[in-house]
């Protein structure tokens, strides 16, 4: 049986302060994954990176995420949300003590990777947490848009923070400054949430369906994120994807013989979570990786600092995270599917404002009608993205439900952003401005076209219970 109790839910006056740290606990994912940006070329000077291998610093966080997430998302039903959100913060903790004092290449690497496991863990047993502490409706639809607002604050905040720390304090304060964040975030749970019940026992966890997905998804995205810089003909990208597809064969031929698959069989019956799936795998590609050339946009078209780039990501910051509070209400007003095809809308017409304003010698002013609609239609979207997987799931499935979401959610990111870059033309190793500026233009173009089709795959939804 699995370790999950479904206690009765904290009283009202309570459940403000575990939203806290729940909330708190997507803001430390999300600012780990994009505060090192602007440590990258200070850590690749200090620990002797070449400028081939520094990518890693960012991708090995994305590899062990990506590849982990559906078994975070088990273990969270199984080993009991409690603990599993006080071992991740803790292994957060932990992992970004040793990175800051690390005094290697490989070292910084291998805390990264580490990391990313913490994330895969985190994710999904705050994300169950918040399902089943919060009734589903309204209360639930309040708690996920302020655990959005949260995450979007990190991810958007995260390069202004980590220029101000890196130019006081140097790369290392990038990761420091998750010790005592994670430790507290630790420390709050132990307290705050209800108990697990006893560990399952052995026969109930499915360790060979555990073994194939996680071997095969990380796999997946290792050979997304890697093929574009080592080509897609190379011998060891076409080895890791061969092993990949193994791998994920074996899953499926494993969970279709488990009596305890990792992904049960009856999760696939609910269309609102296979609606959530897809339009998250939609969301990341698109919307997700829209920063990126932004990035590239300010830094390389314009000559913008870390700093000034930092500053320049604070209106979206502060759009996406109203956008989750407005996502919160319509889906009252009007029901999840109406809300996301709204907000998936209003995100397309974003990105073809964004598109016809890029220009070598436009103003950041230039830019916010396309800025603000962009990143509203963003943060509405991801409010109702995660409504729509927790809708109908049962208590004891929110974990590995909420990790199928985020999984497909990390895989879309990696191929979104392969795609859009191949298209963009800026992998090459010196492009000229021009040709960069086109690029980022072709890419928002794409982006918008993306969201579009994300909104044509909300259609076939149609009663208000699916989507």
């Amino acid at each position: 049986m699995p370790a999950v109790n479904s206690p009765s839910a904290p009283s009202r006056r309570r459940l403000g302060l575990p939203l806290l740290v729940l909330a708190s606990a997507q803001l430390v994912i999300s600012l780990d994954y994009n505060i090192v940006y602007v440590a990258l070329p200070g850590i690749g000077s200090a620990l002797g990176f070449s400028g081939q291998d520094l990518q890693w610093v960012v991708s090995a966080y994305v590899v062990t995420t990506g590849g982990f997430l559906l078994l975070g998302g088990r273990a969270t039903d199984l080993l009991g949300r409690r603990r599993v959100f006080v071992v991740a913060a803790l292994l957060y903790a932990v992992s970004s003590l040793v990175g800051g004092l690390s005094e290697s290449a490989g070292v910084l690497v291998a805390v990264r990777a580490v990391q990313g496991i913490g994330g895969s863990l985190l994710f999904p047993a705050a994300l169950s947490l918040i399902n089943t502490l919060y009734e589903e409706g309204p209360s639930r639809n309040r708690a996920l848009a302020a655990w959005g607002a949260a995450g979007a604050g990190g991810l958007c905040f995260g390069s202004l923070l980590g220029g101000v720390l890196v130019d006081a304090f140097g790369w290392p304060a990038v990761f420091l400054v998750n010790v005592p964040l994670a430790g507290a975030i630790a420390l709050a749970g132990t307290f705050l949430f209800p108990a697990d019940g006893p560990p399952p026992r052995q026969r109930d966890f499915d360790l060979p369906g555990a073994l194939t997905a996680t071997a095969g998804i990380t796999l997946l995205v290792f050979v997304l994120i890697h093929a574009p810089e080592a080509g897609w003909s190379s011998r060891g990208v076409l080895f890791c994807a061969a092993l990949s597809v193994i791998s994920l064969s074996l899953f499926v031929l494993v969970e279709t013989r488990s009596h305890a698959p990792l992904t049960p069989g009856h999760l696939f019956r609910h269309r609102s979570l296979l609606g959530a799936m897809v339009l998250a795998a939609l969301f990341s590609a698109t919307f997700s990786s829209l920063p990126y050339f932004l990035t590239l946009y300010f830094q390389t078209v314009h000559g913008y600092s870390a700093m000034a780039t930092g500053a320049a990501f604070l209106v979206p910051a502060l759009v996406v995270a109203a956008g989750t509070k407005v996502g919160e209400r319509v889906v009252a007003a009007v029901g999840v599917r109406t809300m996301l095809l709204g907000s998936m809308a209003t995100g397309a017409v974003g990105a073809l404002l964004l598109a016809l304003a890029f220009s070598a010698d436009g103003s950041y002013v230039r830019l916010l009608p396309g800025i603000v609609l962009l990143s509203l239609g963003q943060g509405a979207t991801w409010t109702g993205m995660w409504i729509a997987a927790a809708t109908g799931i049962p208590a004891q499935d929110q974990g590995i439900a909420s990790g199928l979401a985020s999984t497909t959610l990390q895989v879309g990111s990696a191929v979104g952003l392969a795609v859009l870059v191949a298209v963009a033309g800026t992998g090459s190793h010196e492009p000229t401005t021009a040709g960069l500026l086109d690029g980022v233009r072709a890419a928002a173009f794409v982006i918008a076209a993306g969201i579009c089709l994300g909104a044509v795959a909300l259609l076939p939804f149609r009663r208000p219970a699916d989507v």
